[in-house]
Order: structure tokens, then C-alpha cells, then sequence
């Protein structure tokens, strides 16, 4: 961004952020004593000086997409790629939202930039101030690595600058905290059958299905008792086929349910997986269990291997694929059943048994028995 000129048109006023990054201001009101407001954008262009009188004049703000980005700016390639198959027909609707609250604010704050003139090390810059919450640093990665891929595919740019940059690393640990039976029972007897809670917890885990798959299933996928969806994170591209359990067919008559979907909101209305989340979580509060829909899903996941579930089998009910998550599963499941088995084998007392069997000294009769043998 290049300095304002001098003399500055009145009441503005420019500061540099922490990260560098010089920002506009303006005071408005009597003696420039008004709130201060943010001028977004790059100074001199037709958007800067719209917000500017804006500003100045006690005027809303126009809005931001009022004024196309010129061309060669990051806003123009993003612009380019939202109107490609790579954007429409090779993301997920969430993928697409979510990337879309990525790119809003790479808008905002380097929108105006030249494209060609990003390099690995600003994604690098851009990374690291996500540094605090490692997902939201992938999710930023994975959306400018989409971005710049295609960019170059289409001939905009002749490198990736996302091309070697690292995801930071995943803290470790279990992840979502799996449900007890224990709290599933708690959760059962707050939420009877004939509730909407009971819907969800029931939908959640006789069918493990991911959140976001949860609020779309509805009376429309299922035929003659078995459900078949196209699942969300799959892209589309990998359905599952899922028996309707008899104890989820009871729980789906005494609804309530939506007229579309199974999961629905207090007037039958259906919801996106963001409020169904907000609304599961606080429906767990009011049972005194701290849990997850994620926490449910693992603890189908966990029932049904220890039903003695395969691994194809497990990929199958719950979409995954090349077998390490399903691995996990059965391993574990094997693990709590070889311990049952086998548990007994420390005891002393079988210990000792063992031990009196090799060493107890040959009777008379297995003497005499030894010797006519020997005749």
C-alpha cells in the first residue's frame, strides 16, 4: 500500500497493525471526535474513497462487493475460480461455505493484492497467525491450495506458492471424547421416546452417520426399510446403504420429525448441521452428559466392532475407505476381547494348578502301568 499524499483529506488518519499492515481510519463528526471507521481497501481506488465520503458524510457504508476488483487482484482470482467445476461440481456445499468464510477474509485483507506477486513465504505469514487454532490454519491452507492449483492448471500463474508449505501439526490426542454407555443411558432417560431429542440422539447413533449427513437423512432416502445416502464429506461420491434398526423405527414413528428430515428444529423446520450442533450440545447439558454427535458416532463405531463387525463391514455402515480408521476400530475391539479371554491366565491359583500338574509325582499304578509298557 503506498502512503497518503499530503496534505491527507480531513479526519483521516492512518496506523500500522502489529503484523505490519497499514490501516485507515476516519474521526468524523464535530472537530473529528466522532467514533472511528474503518476505511477497507486500497487507498486511492474507487471503493476507498466511496467508503471515505461515506465516512465523512454520516452515510452507511456501501457495500463491499459494489465495486469489482481489478483485474490481476487476489478478489479477481478468487473471483475466477467460485465460476469453475473445480469450485461447483469438485467441492462439498460445506467444503464450498467454508472455503467461502476463508476467502472472505483474504478479501478483506489482502483482496487488492496482485496474485502473481504471493509468494510462499506470505502463506507461510498467513499460516502462522492462524498459528493459535491449528484447524482453522488447515482449513486456510486446504482453500488457497485449491485456489492456486487451479490457478495454475488455467495458466494465471507459473508456481503455486502453497506448493512445500507444511499444515501445522495436529495436537495430539483422542479427539472427540467418545460416549459412555453410562451416559447414553443418562442422556436416554432425560430424552424419552417422543421427543425431538430423542430423535436426534436415536438418528445419530443406529445409523453413524456424520453430522453434517444427519440433518439431510429423511423419510425420501428410505425405501422398503433401507436408507441410502450420498454422503457430505465423500464429496457425493460415496453412499451408504443403512437398515433401518427396529429400535430407530419405533424411536421415527413417535417423531416428532420434520416433513423433509428426520432432525429437525422446534417448529419441524430443518437444520444445518452448525445449529443442529449448538442445539445437540445443549440438549446433552440438560442430560448432565458432556457430549458430543462425533462422540456418539464413535461409540456406534465401537459397538459394532465389538459385535464383531469387519473392517469392510465397518467401511461400509460408516463411508470410510483404505481401512485405517475401521482398523482402529476392530483393533481395539479385539484388544477388550483377547483381555476378556484371557484375563484368567493371571490368576496365581491357575498359576499354581499349572504348575502341580508338571511337577505332581507319578502314582504306583502309573508305575506299574509304565512298566508293563516297557514289557
Amino acid at each position: 500500500m503506498t502512503d497518503m499524499p499530503r496534505p491527507r483529506p480531513p479526519h483521516l488518519h492512518r496506523e500500522v497493525t502489529r503484523h505490519g499492515k497499514s490501516v485507515w481510519y476516519v474521526r468524523a463528526g464535530e472537530r473529528g471526535r466522532g467514533p472511528r471507521i474503518r476505511i477497507k481497501g486500497e487507498f486511492g481506488t474507487p471503493e476507498f474513497l466511496a467508503q471515505y465520503d461515506a465516512a465523512v458524510k454520516g452515510s452507511p457504508s456501501p457495500a463491499a462487493g459494489r465495486f469489482a476488483p481489478c483485474k490481476g487482484s487476489l478478489a479477481w482470482l478468487i473471483g475466477r475460480y467460485r465460476e469453475t467445476t473445480a469450485w461447483m461440481n469438485g467441492l462439498s456445499e460445506a467444503t464450498r461455505r467454508q472455503r467461502e468464510n476463508i476467502f472472505t477474509q483474504v478479501i478483506e485483507s489482502a483482496g487488492s493484492e496482485p496474485f502473481a506477486q504471493i509468494t510462499a513465504a506470505a502463506i507461510v505469514a498467513a499460516r502462522e497467525r492462524r498459528a493459535g487454532t491449528p484447524a482453522q490454519a488447515r482449513n486456510f491452507l486446504d482453500a488457497m491450495r485449491g485456489l492456486f492449483r487451479w490457478a495454475l492448471e488455467a495458466g494465471f500463474v507459473r508456481s503455486d506458492p502453497t506448493a512445500g508449505v507444511k499444515n501445522p501439526p495436529r495436537k495430539k490426542g483422542p479427539g472427540f471424547k467418545m460416549w459412555s454407555e453410562e451416559e447414553m443411558a443418562a442422556y436416554e432417560r432425560r430424552w424419552p421416546i417422543g421427543t425431538r431429542q430423542r430423535v436426534w440422539l436415536d438418528v445419530l447413533a443406529y445409523t453413524g452417520l456424520r453430522r453434517g449427513d444427519v440433518v439431510r437423512l429423511g423419510r425420501q432416502h428410505v425405501r422398503e426399510g433401507i436408507a441410502t445416502l450420498k454422503t457430505e464429506k465423500g464429496g457425493g461420491t460415496v453412499t451408504v446403504t443403512l437398515p433401518i434398526l427396529p429400535v430407530l423405527a419405533e424411536t421415527l414413528a413417535a417423531g416428532p420429525c420434520g416433513d423433509l428430515t428426520f432432525v429437525c428444529g422446534e417448529r419441524g423446520h430443518p437444520l444445518t448441521k452448525e445449529s443442529f450442533g449448538n442445539l445437540f450440545r445443549k440438549a446433552c447439558r440438560a442430560a448432565s452428559v458432556p457430549g458430543s454427535a462425533h462422540g456418539v458416532r464413535k461409540i456406534a463405531a465401537t459397538r459394532a466392532a465389538e459385535n464383531g463387525a469387519t473392517v469392510a463391514e465397518l467401511e461400509a455402515i460408516f463411508g470410510w475407505h483404505g481401512g485405517a480408521m475401521a482398523s482402529h476400530y476392530t483393533r481395539e475391539a479385539n484388544r477388550v476381547r483377547l483381555a476378556r479371554e484371557a484375563m484368567h491366565k493371571l490368576s496365581r491359583s491357575q498359576s499354581e494348578q499349572n504348575e502341580k500338574r508338571t511337577t505332581m509325582p507319578r502314582t504306583s499304578r502309573q508305575v506299574r502301568g509304565a512298566g508293563q509298557k516297557g514289557k
